[in-house]
């Protein structure tokens, strides 16, 4: 598997932390795949979509998670389950708390938020068995999560899944947690960032360094590999401009909710940009056919304000 992440020219430098957390993610998320056929149903568009190809089995799609899928970031609404169950003091939760906040305020990625926020998990699941945080980080989904999925961008993932390809998250969220999400949303598997357990316990260490940035397309890159994949034929989505390598790799990049740089940088290239957060239609940089997005604008504005309702 190390020689993976080498088979294709990359379009932009990758370190060699970079290259190993990739190929670490890649490895870890075909391991923990969905057999085909046990994904979910979820609501199929009534018009079959111009893109993706029905049958392309050589295309896939990948699938950023924070501000993406799922409003705010992953590794805090686990933080706040693992503080619910007494694995940390009142002081880190107050720390994670602003830095979600922030991120929700900002809509944007903080480099230096991120890593604190991961390097506080690593010190607190240090010690633990990977198992047991694989059990809670389900009941963590049903408490924090599910309710803070996008429908709009579900239903991009299930036009895939109904073309017959497979649908991978890619997250700087521990891995163990994203193939948790990537199951309950009926998604083929997820790339995450891997921390070293030995005999099934955390060690407190990251396999290279978290899945950020470049390390998300050196991931892509080793999974599409081994795939089996053309890159050309395949699609991602993302919010974020830290995610343009990634996005730059593929021949169909979607701007999700894009970050203002992402926004700039998607209209310069053409690239096709859909904004969930307001329910209003995004300026129009080549709208997808996916899951007849035209048709499911109005749905999403009611979901959205049904949720905000609630909250």
């Amino acid at each position: 598997m190390a020689a993976l992440g080498w088979l294709t020219p990359r379009r932009r430098p990758a370190t060699a932390r970079s290259v190993l957390a990739g190929e670490a993610a890649a490895e870890a998320a075909q391991k923990s795949a969905l057999p085909a056929g046990t994904e979910e149903l979820l609501t199929t568009p009534e018009e079959a979509p111009v893109f993706p190809v029905a049958g392309d089995t050589r295309a896939a799609a990948f699938f950023d998670l924070d501000n993406t899928v799922m409003q705010g970031a992953a590794i805090f609404h686990f933080g706040r389950g693992l503080y619910k169950r007494k694995f940390f003091q009142r002081r880190e939760l107050t720390r994670f708390a602003w830095q979600q906040a922030w991120f929700r305020l900002a809509g944007v990625e903080d480099p230096e938020h991120m890593q604190d926020a991961r390097d506080s998990a690593l010190s607190i699941v240090k010690g633990h068995r990977v198992s047991e945080l694989m059990s809670i980080g389900e009941e963590i989904y049903d408490e924090y999560m599910a309710d803070r999925i996008w429908p709009g961008t579900r239903a991009l993932a299930q036009a895939h899944l109904d073309a017959g390809q497979k649908v991978w998250l890619v997250t700087a969220a521990p891995v163990e947690t994203a193939t948790i999400i990537a199951r309950r949303l009926g998604l083929t598997g997820a790339l995450g960032t891997v921390a070293e357990s030995v005999d099934g316990v955390y060690t407190g260490r990251l396999v290279g360094e978290p899945l950020h940035g470049p390390a998300k397309a050196e991931a892509v890159r080793a999974l599409a590999a081994a795939e089996g994949l053309d890159l050309e034929r395949c699609a991602a989505y993302s919010d974020s401009h830290n995610d343009i390598p990634m996005l730059s790799l593929v021949g169909h990049p979607y701007a999700i909710n894009p970050d203002s740089k992402l926004r700039k940088h998607a209209r310069s290239l053409d690239w096709r940009l859909r904004d969930y957060r307001t329910g209003r239609k995004a300026a129009k940089v080549g709208i997808p056919a996916a899951a007849g997005v035209g048709a499911l604008a109005g749905g999403t504005v009611a979901a959205v304000a049904i949720h905000r309702r609630r909250r």
